[in-house]
């Protein structure tokens, strides 16, 4: 299987990237990968090093906009996994364009190309933030999208999107929406690097408002696993919630975080919540689990600690990427 992976430069991407080629997610084995990735502040080549020798890995810089580009460079593949996306939601409330340019349009565009090369199959990474926010329960794929920042929207409508390729011209599109995900090779601007890196540094952390907020956790591994099952076995069409089964207030995270790291609550310093802020996300797993055999293998502590270790010893991996962008 020749696999096109976009994106594969960031956090999520590199990971499937990095275990697909080391033969560790299922129905992926032999694969080859190319990855396209536009290398933005979030994109980093030192995530493929691990696996940047290997005769079945290649790179192409470019960005999924370029339709020029994708034309040449989509005939032959089989599969297309879509991880490119501006993903922030504090960038997104301060300027959304590029969020629209690039998960809206540039998603139209791989499509297209996709569609014209003959692609397969296509999966697209999406977010649970399309949902909005859920008081209880467990979001199901079917529930309504109702998504209330920059960001979520425009995820939302690249779902839209890569479902109307399915329904219009017939092609073979898959959707996932994942849960909050953490592990290693984390842009350092997201909240468990964010407040690892800092507090190993003896610097502050900024908790929104009371810390009320609630997010289900994925380990990345996870994550992927699921991703790699839906391009082997998911249904044309149809879309499958991908999550981690540990749901935490942002508080009692930021609690686990300074026992983990030595502080405690005076490195602390509550700030104005976000606008828009969601209050709680939760997803249903019932139909990758039932169709796929889906489950989380990674439980948290352990995945959280193994983390925090990561980062101990990464340093020089994520030290430059703070500075430059002035974390």
């Amino acid at each position: 299987m020749k696999l096109l992976v976009t994106g594969g430069a960031g956090f999520i991407g590199s990971n499937f990237v990095r275990r697909t080629l080391l033969g560790e997610l299922p129905g992926t084995e032999g694969a080859s990968v190319t990855v396209l990735d536009a290398l933005t502040y979030s994109g980093n080549l030192a995530n493929l090093a691990p696996i940047e020798a290997s005769p079945k890995y290649s790179f192409v810089h470019g960005d999924i906009r370029d339709s020029s580009l994708l034309e040449t460079l989509l005939p032959g593949f089989d599969a297309v996994v879509h991880f490119a996306a501006e993903s922030h939601v504090d960038r997104s409330v301060r300027d959304a364009s590029i969020f629209i340019e690039t998960n809206v349009l540039g998603t139209q565009r791989l499509l297209d190309a996709s569609l014209k090369a003959g692609v397969k199959k296509f999966v697209h990474v999406s977010t649970d933030e399309v949902y909005g926010s859920i008081s209880e329960g467990s979001w199901r794929e079917d529930h309504i999208l109702e998504p209330n920042s920059p960001y979520s929207a425009s995820k939302a409508s690249s779902d839209l999107v890569a479902r109307s390729y399915f329904k219009t011209h017939g092609l073979n599109v898959s959707i996932t929406r994942c849960s909050n995900n953490y592990g290693p090779y984390h842009f350092p601007e997201k909240l468990i690097p964010l407040f690892v890196t800092n507090l190993i540094d003896g610097k502050h952390v900024p908790l929104y408002g009371a810390g009320n907020n609630i997010r289900d956790w994925l380990h990345v591994d996870d994550h992927c696993r699921g991703i790699a099952l839906v391009l082997a076995k998911g249904r044309a069409g149809e879309i499958y919630n991908i999550g981690g089964g540990t749901e935490l207030t942002n508080r009692e995270l930021t609690g686990m975080l300074l026992e983990a790291t030595g502080r405690d609550w005076s490195f602390v310093d509550k700030v104005e919540d976000r606008k828009g802020h969601d209050l709680r996300y939760s997803v249903d797993i019932a139909r990758i689990s039932t169709e796929l055999g889906y489950a989380p293998q990674v439980p948290f502590e352990q995945g959280l600690a193994d983390v925090v270790q990561w980062y101990r010893d990464n340093r020089a991996w994520w030290e430059p990427l703070k500075e430059r962008a002035a974390l």
